[in-house]
């Protein structure tokens, strides 16, 4: 069965995707289009490149920060001063070695540019803070002067996967001496549950089905806001939500996997063999309980 998939972002939650896609492989569906955010851009692109679950598996298992994050001499030597780089740099990780191990990804498969996929079959979500606009790519590359069968996939994933302060963003080329600051897109839509929908019919041409790195929208706990840093989570954590949560209903629910990994950090790269595997196990076993229901 063919299906678009549209998949969330959630940082290192995402090996729960490996589970949830091994059940999809063993009961022969198909992704024809997919879509995502931040961590779950990267799936998406994985998947179009031709990815199975036991090469993501493979490829993931024996990650570790060092692999992904690019240290600064000052990290190394003073890592009580990092911090104070973010004041100029806005963020603490350039993201470059992140780039580089997607780009070597995508290569393994013969896949660059956008040109390289069939056209519309992967949509990345980023957010353009310096025009305060949500980006599709590679829908709306042309708006920035760039053609979409010339962009690097890997530039787009990274521009979606740039947790504000935790990764430099990037700063794209839109004139002579004028650049966009792009961001995770997260900020703006984090999970794009909407994007395969017709502008014109509000109809998509296949079932979506949605992954989601939370619980069910009845049980998502609420914030507890004490002091300044909670209050900071809090308006960061809806910024994230509350546009996607609006757009969902009771109907699209019933599109959605969610798996519930909520307590388990977004960026601890550090996770542990069991850490991991634990995730999978969630992505499993919530998959097979959806598609008992699932009517397509």
């Amino acid at each position: 069965m063919k299906i678009d998939g549209v998949f969330a972002g959630g940082g290192v939650k995402a090996f729960a995707f490996i589970g949830a896609l091994e059940i999809l492989e063993k009961r022969g569906y198909i992704f024809e289009r997919t879509a995502g955010t931040s961590a779950g851009a990267l799936m998406a692109a994985l998947l179009k490149a031709g990815y199975t679950s036991n090469e993501l598996k493979s490829i993931f298992m024996p990650l570790t920060a060092n692999d992904l994050l690019d240290k600064t001499r000052l990290m190394e030597h003073a890592p009580w001063l990092a911090w104070l780089s973010v004041y100029w740099k806005l963020g603490l990780y350039k993201g470059d070695k992140f780039e580089r191990w997607i780009s070597s990804l995508l290569a393994n498969k013969n896949i660059y540019t956008f040109k390289d996929l069939p056209k519309g079959e992967l949509k990345i979500i980023a957010s353009d803070v310096t025009s305060g606009r949500l980006m599709v790519l590679p829908d709306d590359l042309s708006h920035y002067g760039y053609k979409e069968e010339e962009f690097p996939i890997s530039l787009a994933v990274k521009m979606s996967c740039m947790l504000p302060y935790f990764f430099q963003p990037v700063k794209l080329k839109t004139g002579y001496r004028k650049s966009n600051i792009i961001v995770d897109g997260g900020i703006l839509s984090n999970f794009p549950l909407w994007i395969f929908r017709d502008a014109k019919s509000g109809l998509c041409k296949r079932p979506v089905m949605g992954f989601q790195l939370s619980p069910s929208l009845q049980e998502l706990p609420p914030h507890k806001i004490k002091n300044a840093v909670e209050l900071y989570q809090s308006l960061f954590d809806t910024m994230r939500k509350a546009h996607d949560l609006r757009y969902i209903s009771k109907n699209e629910a019933q599109n959605i996997v969610f798996l519930p990994v909520e307590k388990i950090k977004s960026t601890n790269f550090n996770l542990d063999s069991s850490q991991k595997e634990e995730l999978i196990h969630i992505g499993r076993a919530e998959t097979e309980k959806f598609l008992k229901r699932w009517k397509g």
